[in-house]
């Protein structure tokens, strides 16, 4: 499974880190085969909103030969999402099995068409914001639609996360990376 996390000046940087560290645990557990991930991003060098800095490897790839997309959130989806040169990259993802977001990051999927006719959710302050690209806004900590996954605000990456490695794989594997994360406040649905 080759993952692409797509990162971007002024995200929050627990939507991606939270999300990250569950996912990733299926290639250190040997859960999935060929778990391989990628930091892309549309420059060389991404701030975060607190101001952390993180180097990118892969700019302006061709995200059609991934797996799974992720994108965090944070204040900047609100314009980013009316930036035609990163969402025209981003819908190189279409044929991407998985999509997934956390928090605003919902709002550049919608806008790169990945939630039409889909049930979504996104940070609670954003609902509004979210609901002409989707078919309801859900107001939960995370909402899967086939096999489109989004969460809520910030910490609800871990959850998503979680619940994505769940989803595939079972609840014996979410259980391991739950301990390994010392992380008990998931509820496995399996």
């Amino acid at each position: 499974m080759k993952m692409a996390y797509i990162l971007f000046d002024q995200m929050t940087t627990l939507d991606f880190v939270g999300f990250y560290e569950a996912v990733t645990w299926m290639g250190i557990l040997g859960a999935k085969e060929k778990v391989t991930w990628d930091f892309c991003s549309n420059k060389e060098e991404v701030t975060d909103d607190r101001g952390l800095t993180i180097k990118i490897n892969h700019v302006y790839p061709d995200l059609s030969g991934y797996d799974l997309i992720f994108l965090p959130g944070g204040l900047s989806t609100r314009q980013l999402r009316f930036n035609t040169e990163f969402i025209s990259w981003i819908q190189t993802a279409r044929n991407v099995e998985y999509k997934a977001s956390v928090c605003t990051g919902s709002l550049l999927l919608g806008a790169a068409g990945f939630l039409n006719g889909r049930k979504a959710t996104t940070n609670p302050s954003a609902y509004e914001l979210l609901a002409p690209y989707c078919s309801e806004v859900v107001k939960e900590r995370f909402v899967r639609d086939g096999n489109v996954f989004t969460g809520g605000g910030v910490s609800a990456s871990i959850d998503l996360g979680l619940y994505l490695v769940e989803s595939l794989t079972n609840t014996e594997v979410v259980r391991q990376v739950q301990e390994k994360m010392v992380y008990p406040y998931y509820s496995p649905r399996g």
